[in-house]
């Protein structure tokens, strides 16, 4: 197969690397019914799915099913994997050629060959998975898969390839949560094989360990691998020998039929999966957890398990500080409002946001009013209307806002508000579970004449409730009354079974209430929609605003009282 430039960082015949030969021999193994890939990024797992279905379509033909996350996903990998691969392979360019035009039975993502049939769908709908027969399942990013209202994607796919006694079944994923990774579960059922690299010094043979990579204090440039036998320190030139002289060991040899092989990017050829380049990343992320889950997660292949799951509302006031609007802050570069909409009332948190990422809850306001009475929104437009003065000299005012919309009868008011305001960033949300989700994306469906956005408050919160304990990554107004820090942790992540499998959700603590939670979760949706040069911004909070000038006297006609 054929790579163009373009699709890989190295265009031109696939060569594989090393460690990808014994995944690509298990793909084509008739005696191994699966394959299981627990992975990080940065190893080519992607070009290996492209070559897997080339190799089925051309070699053993029969019916193909790739199944990824969302239909985002699907399509992408058709578009940006597949079918430019394809096009610059002379042996497989006209496999998969595109007669649409011709026949209404192919589209973008249902492809028929020779044999059988190509089938890249979305886990998200089950009816794409109880459609189809196959013998090839693969998936991808399986622990980014969310329960459907039939049970588990991963099983309900697997049910369409009963009927073949050869099938194969191909899993990859990176890993998330330790506690509810779908990939961890299949590589445990596997004969769970290690990559294994032989010492230069001493010869023999040892999985390269993050725990194993030293460097020295603060030169994460020094990076290098000492030997767990001979304690031999070993630097990042002698890498690709180590790995070309590598093999994959099984660590349950008992288990037949089912191969599971564990990656991780400290055996990667890529440039930026250099040693000294992942010391680095990790210094960058270790004491902020969101980003060390994702080191943990995409570097090192291995679950994230989280630390005070339930929160102590007692410890976050404590942090409180002596800092609000009057002034903001120096190092608060922009500002975003989450809005809260109860029946009686809005609830606003403003969230000030250093270049850093760390977060400032700088005001809570609450905007008494029936939700459908125009000087409730009044109050609000107010509020969001504001510039506070900011500690460099000038004044910030917010830059984004997100007005909760979801529970249908205030709908028509938010919408209604938001419309007229949507270029001042402005917008209307719904939050929707599922920690795959974006933190905020346009509805598919808009209502009305302003966009409706849809926030991921699972992976929101996830990544709120890791950061809380960290005193640096979220830090408090003192004027903040003791109930918002009592709401801010009504919440708790807990693990549930559905249909036997286990979902990682949030769930309320009986007896509180929630409103400054959600909107600080709004105003961290409201964050992306925020894009700042942080130079310009800083000289323009220097800047004094000029007075506003005075009113000129306004005429009276005679004429208008003709």
């Amino acid at each position: 197969m054929i790579l163009p430039e373009g699709v890989s960082a190295t265009p031109g015949r696939v060569r594989l690397w090393p460690f990808q030969n014994g995944i690509a021999d298990a793909i084509g193994d008739p005696m191994i019914e699966r394959v299981t890939v627990l992975k990080p990024v940065r190893v080519g797992y992607s070009m290996l799915l492209s070559a897997a279905v080339a190799g089925f379509i051309g070699n053993d033909p029969g019916p193909v099913l790739m199944v990824l996350p969302t239909e985002a996903d699907a399509r992408g990998f058709v578009v940006d994997d597949l079918e430019p691969a394809f096009a610059a392979s002379p042996a497989l360019a006209s496999v998969l050629a595109d007669d649409r035009d011709e026949s209404e039975r192919n589209t973008l993502t249902s492809r028929r060959f020779p044999g059988g049939s190509l089938k890249v769908v979305a886990a998200r709908s089950p009816r794409n998975l109880r459609r189809h027969n196959m013998r090839y399942l693969l998936l991808d990013e399986i622990d980014a898969m969310e329960q459907t209202a039939e049970g588990s994607p991963i099983a309900l796919a697997e049910r369409r390839t009963l009927s073949f006694a050869d099938r194969k079944i191909i899993a990859g994923s990176t890993p998330t949560f330790e506690e509810t990774s779908h990939v961890l579960k299949l590589y445990a059922a596997s004969d769970m094989r290690v990559y294994r690299v032989p010492c230069p010094d001493c010869g023999a043979f040892s999985e390269i360990l993050w725990s194993g990579i030293i460097w020295d204090e603060g030169q994460p440039e020094t990076a290098r691998w000492r030997c767990p036998h001979c304690a031999a320190e070993i630097a990042e030139r002698h890498k690709p020998e180590m790995v070309a002289a590598g093999h994959w060991h099984p660590t349950r040899p008992e288990v037949q039929g089912h191969a599971g092989f564990k990656l991780t990017a400290l055996i990667s050829p890529h440039a930026n999966a250099s040693w000294a380049k992942l010391a680095a990343e990790f210094l960058a992320a270790k004491d902020d957890p969101s980003l060390l889950q994702v080191f943990t997660n995409t570097v090192l292949a291995e679950g994230w398990r989280s630390e005070g799951e339930e929160l102590d509302e007692s410890a976050l006031a404590g942090r409180a500080e002596a800092i609000g609007l009057e002034p903001v802050p120096e190092e608060v570069l922009a500002i975003t409002a989450g809005v809260d909409v109860q029946r009686d009332r809005l609830e606003a948190v403003l969230i000030g946001w250093t270049e850093a990422g760390a977060m400032l809850a700088l005001h809570h306001a609450v905007i008494w009013g029936a939700y459908d009475a125009e000087e409730t929104w009044l109050g609000i437009d107010t509020l969001l209307t504001r510039r506070f003065p900011h500690t460099l000299g000038g004044r910030i005012g917010i830059d984004a806002c997100a007005i909760d919309a979801g529970d249908g009868v205030s709908m028509p008011n938010v919408m209604a508000f938001c419309g007229p305001r949507f270029r001042r960033r402005v917008v209307a949300i719904k939050g929707a579970p599922g920690a795959s989700r974006a933190p905020i994306e346009r509805a598919s469906k808009a209502k009305g004449r302003a966009p409706l956005w849809i926030v991921g408050v699972d992976g929101l919160k996830t990544c709120l409730f890791a950061r809380l304990p960290q005193a640096g990554a979220v830090r408090f107004s003192d004027a903040l009354p003791p109930v918002w820090f009592e709401q801010l942790a009504s919440e708790r992540a807990v693990v549930r079974y559905s249909r036997g499998q286990p979902i990682r959700s949030f769930e309320r603590i009986p007896g509180r209430r929630a409103e400054a939670l959600d909107a600080v979760i709004y105003a961290m949706a409201a964050r992306q929609l925020v894009q700042i040069n942080p130079d310009q911004r800083r000289f323009d909070l220097a800047q004094a605003e000029p007075a506003a000038a005075p009113r000129r006297p306004i005429l009276q006609s005679s004429w208008m009282a003709r």
